[in-house]
């Protein structure tokens, strides 16, 4: 890969701010609670971010906003996620089959965790939902109430 190449395959953190529609400071923030790996720096100590750190950060924001998840969450959907893809590795590698079968097991038994977490969140919001549905439906009775009265 040439020089050039090279620089433009890293972004500085007002690149990755503008977007990923985050602050400078959340970027540094989610690299502080180990969200993001430590940036690499430059000669004169400035943040450089790969392709692979944006589609993190964009991972994380999705998390946070689609499913609402905390911070705590948002990691430890993270560190199954980095678990998974060192099975996913470690799978290519492996010649056993029943060290294949166990890291198959492993990766779903990860996944069993992520879709717990993702399930929990959608039955809060299903609950919500339903509060909604029966707000609007007290309010429907008692309009048909007050309209033939």
């Amino acid at each position: 890969m040439d020089q050039n190449r090279a620089e433009s395959a890293y972004y500085t953190i007002e690149q990755v701010a503008t977007r990923t529609q985050l602050t400078k400071r959340t970027l540094r923030y989610y690299e502080e609670m180990e969200l993001l790996p430590q940036a690499e720096r430059t000669e004169g100590n400035y943040r450089r971010y790969t392709e692979d750190d944006i589609q993190r950060i964009l991972y994380i924001k999705s998390l946070r906003e689609l499913l609402g998840f905390s911070l705590n969450e948002v990691r430890k959907f993270l560190q199954v996620e980095d678990e998974r893809e060192l099975i996913r590795t470690a799978f290519r590698q492996q010649t056993d089959v029943q060290e294949k079968i166990a890291q198959l097991d492993r990766s779903d038994e990860l996944i069993h965790e992520q879709l717990a977490l993702v399930e929990q969140k959608i039955t809060g919001l299903e609950q919500m939902r339903q509060q909604l549905i029966l707000r609007l439906e007290k309010h429907s009775h008692k309009r048909s109430i007050l309209q033939n009265s």
